[in-house]
């Protein structure tokens, strides 16, 4: 580590103060075109558009935009009266476009066959619960439960 003097670290400010001020210099004398260009661009100022204001001032007059004709609107109403007048057939238009859908329609439409396969797996498990279970208490059990089975209506029916 060195250590310097107030005196010494002042003298070495100055020299690189002095070192980036040639530094700049040279680079202003390398581009004299971009520092040409910022002192025009500078200068120059937009010129105003008088849209609703009439300027009274003649050298403004130029900066005047014309006022806007009015267009013509009959050839639309026309248009328009005759597509009013073509008979609209009912028999075309579906209903059920017409009738909001709930929210979740779209993930009940997903899940629908899931639902079916999970719902068959689950009916043929419980079935095979119950029937353990008959098979553990005993005969006359079974004997009722075959008997439940054959007045229950099916799915077919």
């Amino acid at each position: 580590m060195v250590v310097m003097d107030k005196s010494e670290s002042i003298g070495t400010l100055e020299e690189e103060a002095l070192k980036r001020k040639e530094r700049l210099k040279n680079l202003k004398r390398k581009n004299p075109s971009k520092e040409n260009t910022e002192s025009a661009d500078s200068v120059v100022l937009p010129k105003p558009k008088f849209r609703s204001y009439k300027p009274q001032d003649e050298t403004l007059q130029e900066a005047k935009i014309d006022e806007a004709e009015p267009a013509l609107v009959e050839d639309e109403v026309k248009d328009l009266l005759e597509a009013g007048k073509e008979k609209v057939v009912l028999q075309d238009l579906d209903i059920s476009s017409l009738a909001p859908r709930k929210p979740d329609w779209d993930l009940k439409r997903d899940v629908a066959k899931k639902l079916e396969k999970l719902e068959r797996r689950t009916q043929k498990a419980i079935a095979e619960l119950i029937w353990e279970r008959l098979k553990q208490g005993g005969e006359d059990n079974l004997g009722a439960m075959v008997t439940m089975t054959e007045d229950r209506p099916t799915e077919d029916d």
